[in-house]
């Protein structure tokens, strides 16, 4: 999952202090579910979404409800263990569709992992939840589509979004920086952190070995850059939430990248671990506030 940078104490940018006594109290959404819908239900829908030379296994939660709803793209990190679908769970009940899936390559998805495919993965996803008949059945607004991401699905997101003009907003769980790790291989200790890292997280990949990891990260570290990435996601919708006990350090220097070009963006450091443990109502609290502030009313 990516724990290679060390630890750092909490702290929320850009939320006075009269926003966060008053978003003290926990989301509905979070702890309650709605009243059902008989004519519109909630429901779910599993389905593969062809990709490269392979495909991606994936899932749609669909919000209960009349007319189009919002949805929400999130991306699981390196291998996928924690694959937050309480955040789905709870961003459905707060009336979005939610798309989750695996990446090719990756827990039985036909193809070949690799760090390449998944970020043309996430844009595949992205043109997918476009399509007019995906666009129907699912009774998706296409013009309120909001990413998130976990540890390197964070950095996919990030990557997505930036390229992708349309995207309403990015919601980042104590995101990777790819070119950070790049770096680190430069020293042996960096070295055998990142060997330890990946090559205990390889058996749920296709085709991936620590040496084509490696070579990837070093033949783009320019292009892995999360910081430069969430620049060009420019003045849009930005959350970003970092563990102390996980990747704490490295959304306070991402944090700051985006801060110099979006002031309005948000950093918070949880005394947590990278997979949020200990803090998962929070999170998802967290994320369905995020989500409210960037979607435009159902119609």
């Amino acid at each position: 999952m990516f724990l290679l940078l060390g630890l750092s104490t909490s702290m929320m940018v850009g939320l006075p202090d009269a926003a966060m006594a008053k978003e003290s109290a926990i989301h509905s959404a979070v702890t309650a579910d709605p009243p059902p819908d008989t004519a519109f239900p909630a429901g779910m829908s599993a389905f593969v979404i062809p990709a490269g030379e392979g495909a991606m296994n994936a899932i749609m939660y669909t919000a209960a409800g009349a007319g189009l709803h919002p949805t929400l793209l999130l991306l699981h990190g390196f291998p996928g263990n924690e694959q937050n679908l309480d955040l789905a769970q709870a961003a459905r009940r707060a009336g979005w569709n939610v798309l989750t899936l695996h990446y090719r390559g990756s827990w039985g998805s036909p193809g070949t992992f690799s760090f390449t495919h998944a970020a043309e993965d996430a844009r595949t996803a992205l043109d997918f939840l476009r399509q007019p008949g995906v666009v129907a059945r699912y009774r998706i607004d296409a013009g309120a589509i909001v990413l998130a991401g976990h540890s390197m699905g964070g950095f996919m997101a990030a990557d997505a979004a930036a390229d992708d003009r349309a995207v309403a907003g990015l919601f980042l769980i104590d995101p990777w920086n790819p070119a950070e790790t790049a770096a680190s291989l430069s020293t042996a200790q960096g070295e055998a952190a990142w060997k330890a890292e990946v090559t205990g997280d390889l058996a749920p990949l296709h085709g991936a070995t620590y040496d084509t990891l490696t070579e990837e990260l070093k033949a783009h570290a320019s292009r892995l850059d999360l910081g430069q990435r969430l620049v060009a996601l420019g003045q849009r919708s930005l959350t970003i939430i970092g563990a102390e006990r996980g990747l704490g350090a490295t959304a306070r220097k991402v944090a700051a990248d985006a801060q110099s070009a979006n002031p309005s963006s948000r950093l918070m450091v949880w005394p947590t671990d990278h997979g949020f443990s200990d803090k998962r109502i929070a999170l998802a609290d967290a994320l369905v506030r995020f989500l409210a502030g960037v979607t435009p009313p159902l119609r």
